[in-house]
């Protein structure tokens, strides 16, 4: 795998994000455990990407995982929502689209729904 690899916390998170990028994106989900196990699959899964983002919540388990992906991915790049969300999947699909275009991503923002 080439390109480019976001690792959220779950399901929902992935589904919103798909539903903005308008680039072929890998989403891997910690599914908001996280193990040297799993750790070790989402390197495996993860090591030929040219960038890798980390895209937690911004709630006290989302920190401790950004804690624990930040040692086992030194170099990716932290995306972050606003605290007033607090989770990925409560934050509006137009903040998301920012948030990923600002990082350099090619989003889709003329198909953004209500939220």
């Amino acid at each position: 795998m080439a390109g480019c690899v976001i690792i959220v916390e779950g399901k929902t998170d992935k589904e919103r994000l798909l539903k903005i990028l308008a680039e072929p994106v890998t989403i891997l989900c910690t599914y908001g455990t996280y193990s040297s196990e799993r750790g070790e699959e989402l390197l495996l899964q993860a090591q030929d990407a040219d960038e890798i983002y980390l895209f937690t919540d911004e709630d006290f388990s989302g920190k401790k995982l950004r804690a624990h992906l930040m040692e086992d991915f030194p170099r990716g790049v932290h995306l972050h929502t606003q605290k007033m969300y607090g989770e990925v999947a409560n934050t509006p699909l137009s903040v998301l689209a920012e948030i990923l275009d600002r990082a350099g991503l090619a989003v889709n923002m003329e198909h953004l729904e209500p939220d």
